[in-house]
């Protein structure tokens, strides 16, 4: 996801500003600029790409004619911001890159996140006379900072206009009125302070100044902090200045890049919550339904009038498609067919006008599924990409494309970009039950509130969740069954594959109303049995088959939803998710398992980012 670095001291901030966005490369971008503040103005480069491009711009810009030959003259500014953009509103372009700015140029801001409310901002604004000029919805913010800047200090602008912005964001602001500042907030986006000797840094994470300074300060949720070379005051959004210690910490640069967890799966594991809530927010900022045309680049009345839908994926983007399936079947009311698109791909499918492919491809580049897509596509089917990789050839071979919008995924083993496909399916489905008149306003507006819940409830779980009892208890086991059914069904496949990849012990997974079809033959005392038993019109069948489990003496962990008493009767372990509409349960329920297969994996000794055999981008078949 986006990247931040900010500069204030008495060095060049030039130099420093590029080395601390090359060090946020790992998040993932495709646009990147600079600003500084460089004698009385404010000069800013921003270029679509990697860092080479950007560097390249810089030295076009600063290059001048001197006599026969070419001098460049570097920018000796002292203080300014940097960004590496991960397109959520507005094309990958120049002009969508940030920093951004106001009208006047003397506001500048870099921004993480998504302000759900700036069309309405962004409509005030114009009338006030603020002339817009990307597609973004972060440009709000300079304009807004800069109509507050007319009565007061750059502080005091940026804590009116952080009252006023709804969603989750960090940013940091500067203006020329005042060189020797910059302003920082955060809201639920990660925001870190590096303080130096006679200089300060501001980071979306440590790498970005690890190499100037080991002294940090951390920004908290709902605060602002004003920084200059020599200070850093705290601010509550009321203007209460609060206390903040420094801490040293003893990193080196990749575990500063792992963000202080121990390997980059769990790091992924633990940005779920902001990795989800950036997939959806802007296109749920109608209360009762969901915004895709943008995204979707042919009419929507195809949408509307689609006979059935063909999900083809692979993997763990299969599994995300099998919920989908689920989603858009209850709510749409549309025939949904599910197909591992290797297979798709040699049977000679009947496909055609009037159907719609989704192809499901995390990285754009698996070859089965790009064969998938391109088959129907000849065939006469419109053709929706979702993938987490802007440019990649799933993108460009589609007639429309959901981006995920994950950010860079470096474990091998899928999570954050699971929880973010599964997220894309249900807007998606939830986009065809509007068009299509299947779910009427109330249901629509309920089940929207309860997606835009889910970022805080994935929050609240990882910081409860305790599974180093089951894990300790379990890991030297030979063999794991998990069971689901209905929408658990897809969670378990996903929770078996997780612990198959990682821990390299052998798994399988099955619709719990199979298992007496032949599966119940391997239980037995030493066998531990995963049981989606979230709360569901089904659940009574699963207490069932989770009886059954334990009468062949095997060991169940049941994932089941908070405030089901019933379950722990039949469980010998009980792991809660909080409450949802039981349709989206998956995005809760999933996570346990990722959990419990990394524990499992560790205590096996063994390397979770870079299992054996697996890579994370499969373009061969």
């Amino acid at each position: 996801m986006c990247g931040i670095v900010g500069y204030v001291g008495k060095r060049p901030a030039q130099e420093i500003l590029l080395a601390g966005l090359q060090k946020l490369e790992y998040r993932g971008y495709d646009s990147a600029g600079i600003s500084v503040i460089d004698h009385d103005e404010i000069e800013s480069v921003r270029a679509v790409g990697n860092l080479a491009n950007l560097k390249a711009a810089i030295d076009a810009q600063q290059a001048t004619e001197d006599g026969g030959g070419v001098a460049v003259a570097t920018r000796v500014g002292t203080t300014g911001i940097g960004h590496t953009r991960w397109a959520t509103h507005g094309r990958v372009n120049e002009v969508n890159a940030h920093p951004h700015f106001d009208t006047t140029n003397r506001v500048h801001v870099v921004v993480n996140g998504i302000v759900e409310n700036y069309l309405a901002l962004k409509h005030r604004l114009a009338d006030m006379g603020a002339q817009f000029t990307s597609e973004t919805d972060a440009e709000v913010i300079a304009h807004l900072i800069s109509h507050h800047l007319a009565t007061g200090s750059l502080t005091d602008a940026v804590r009116a206009a952080y009252n006023e912005l709804q969603g989750h964001f960090a940013f940091v602001a500067m203006s020329i009125t005042e060189p020797e500042t910059l302003v920082g907030a955060r809201r639920e986006c990660p925001l870190i302070i590096g303080r130096g000797e006679g200089e300060t840094f501001l980071g979306s994470a440590i790498p970005a100044f690890l190499a100037h300074t080991h002294r940090v300060q951390f920004i908290e949720n709902g605060e602002l902090v004003v920084v200059t070379p020599e200070s850093t005051t705290f601010l509550l959004p009321d203007g209460t200045v609060l206390e903040r210690e420094v801490v040293e910490i003893d990193w080196d640069e990749e575990t500063a890049e792992k963000g202080g967890f121990e390997t980059f799966m769990l790091k992924e594991i633990h940005e779920q919550a902001d990795a989800v809530a950036e997939t959806i927010a802007d296109r749920t900022v109608r209360a009762d339904g969901v915004d895709l045309a943008e995204e979707v680049s042919f009419d929507e009345d195809l949408l509307r009038d689609v006979n059935r839908i063909v999900v083809v994926a692979c993997g763990t983007s299969y599994h995300a498609g099998l919920i989908g399936r689920y989603a858009i079947e209850e709510w749409a009311r549309i025939p949904v067919e599910m197909d591992v698109a290797s297979e798709y791909r040699y049977r000679n499918p009947v496909v055609g006008p009037g159907d719609l492919v989704v192809g499901i491809t995390q990285s754009g580049e698996t070859a089965d599924t790009l064969a998938a897509m391109r088959l129907a596509r000849d065939r006469g089917a419109k053709v929706i990409a979702i993938s987490n990789v802007m440019g990649s050839q799933a993108t460009r071979d589609a007639d429309g494309v959901l981006y995920t919008r994950a950010g860079l995924e470096i474990g091998v083993a899928a999570t954050k970009t699971f929880v973010c496909q599964v997220a894309v399916v249900y807007l998606l489905a939830l986009r065809l039950a509007e068009l299509r008149g299947t779910l009427d306003v109330e249901q629509r507006t309920r089940l929207v509130s309860e997606l835009k819940r889910v970022p805080h409830q994935i929050d609240a779980l990882l910081k409860g969740l305790d599974l180093d009892g089951v894990a300790q208890k379990h890991y030297q086991s030979e063999f794991f069954l998990y069971l689901g059914r209905h929408v658990g069904l897809p969670v378990a496949l996903e929770g078996a594959l997780k612990l198959k990849e990682i821990s390299y012990i052998p798994t399988d997974a099955y619709a719990a109303g199979e298992m007496k079809h032949g599966p119940i033959a391997l239980l037995d005392e030493s066998t531990p049995v995963v049981c989606i038993a979230t709360d569901s019109p089904i659940l009574d069948k699963v207490v069932s088959n989770v009886q059954e489990v334990r009468a062949r003496g095997a060991h169940v962990i049941a994932i089941a939803t908070e405030g089901n008493v019933e379950i722990g009767e039949h469980a010998d372990e009980v792991v809660r998710i909080p409450q949802m509409d039981w349709m989206l349960q998956p995005l809760l329920a999933v996570i346990p398992l990722q959990v419990l297969a990394y524990k499992i994996a560790r205590l096996r000794g063994l390397n979770v980012d870079q299992p054996r055999n697996l890579a994370k981008t499969v373009t061969v078949e």
